[in-house]
């Protein structure tokens, strides 16, 4: 409802994420090996940096990043069926669990070392851990974060996620020639938001995508236990910082995350609801192909909105040492990502 009530503030910026998305469409016909979703990206990269840096398209933008993304989403699960679900298996959540941990470790260790603040060392922890800016905005209200930690972590986030979505295709052909589950995997289980993932595994193939995904939204999961945890991580750091001369300690009346709620986010539950009824077959074979044509176009539209988000001037103003941050943290998803999947390849 919010939506409709802003939509002549959405429309400008929409309409050129759409229109972005359709000329990447194009030229990947000129191009086939890249496809359309980085030309997408690519090209909102250099619209949101050049001609289209006015307000005018920020509202559509965000909506065409957030909101049809979660629709995509969504329409995704009725394409699948719950046995396709089964196949991600107890390794693939073992090693997503095992991959978050290892992120939010190496995260606040490395930010640690670089003398950054607890609050902006969190909401790097939770977006490269889980889902980008979305884990972001979710973990900032909870741990109380500036403004500032949280639009910088999100331009780092966002940035180390492109990066990374273009480097892990080789890695993928490396060390595992593009088999299906290593490399949804490695994607799944690295990359920042879920356009990322979608993207990355569009310029493989569509089980890869459509794999990855998987493994994406169960990292999205487990945003309620990541951010549960943060709280409590900073309100005891809080709690020991307040600690008088005399010994006592002196107790906020309201506790970090008390009157917060973390759910799980919407789109979430609708895909695994659409996921069940196509598994049921009470989705007709002739309107699941409606929806994958539909989500796979709000994919690319999506896509286009995440590129034109990504502010270089905004990354340039903050200075090379939360861009190194960034990039140390993405190298280190890689290595740890590689011998988890390694260790766990007999059980894949």
């Amino acid at each position: 409802m919010k939506n409709i009530k802003n939509l002549k503030y959405i429309i400008p910026g929409f309409l050129i994420c759409t229109l972005l998305a359709y000329i990447g469409i194009f030229l990947s016909k000129f191009v086939p090996s890249l496809g359309p979703a980085p030309l997408a990206i690519f090209l909102g990269m250099f619209a949101g940096n050049t001609f289209a840096t006015s307000n005018i398209f920020e509202k559509g933008s965000k909506f065409s990043e957030g909101d049809l993304l979660s629709y995509s989403i969504v329409l995704l699960g009725g394409t699948l069926s719950i046995h396709t679900l089964f196949t991600l298996g107890f390794s693939g959540i073992i090693f997503i669990v095992l991959q978050m941990i290892f992120t939010i470790s190496i995260t606040l260790y490395i930010g640690k070392k670089l003398g950054f603040s607890d609050h902006f060392k969190l909401l790097m922890a939770s977006g490269n851990a889980v889902c980008g800016s979305s884990a972001i905005g979710a973990t900032s209200p909870i741990i109380k974060a500036q403004d500032r930690d949280k639009g910088l972590s999100i331009t780092i986030v966002n940035l180390t996620g492109t990066i990374l979505m273009f480097l892990l295709i080789p890695v993928a052909k490396c060390f595992f020639n593009f088999q299906t589950m290593e490399t949804s995997a490695l994607l799944g289980g690295i990359l920042q938001s879920v356009g990322q993932v979608i993207a990355g595994g569009a310029m493989i193939n569509e089980h890869v995508l459509e794999m990855a995904t998987l493994f994406k939204l169960v990292r999205i999961i487990f945003l309620v236990f990541v951010v549960m945890w943060m709280s409590k991580y900073i309100h005891n750091k809080n709690l020991k910082e307040e600690i008088k001369d005399d010994g006592s300690i002196a107790i906020e009346k309201e506790a970090y995350g008390s009157k917060s709620k973390i759910a799980i986010p919407w789109y979430i539950i609708g895909f695994f609801i659409l996921c069940f009824l196509h598994s049921a077959n009470l989705i007709p074979q002739n309107l699941s192909s409606i929806f994958k044509q539909i989500s796979g176009k709000f994919e690319i539209i999506a896509l286009a909105g995440i590129g034109m988000r990504v502010k270089f001037k905004e990354l340039i103003s903050h200075g090379p040492k939360a861009s190194i941050y960034g990039l140390l943290i993405g190298a280190s998803q890689i290595i740890i990502a590689l011998v988890l999947i390694k260790t766990l390849n007999f059980i894949f």
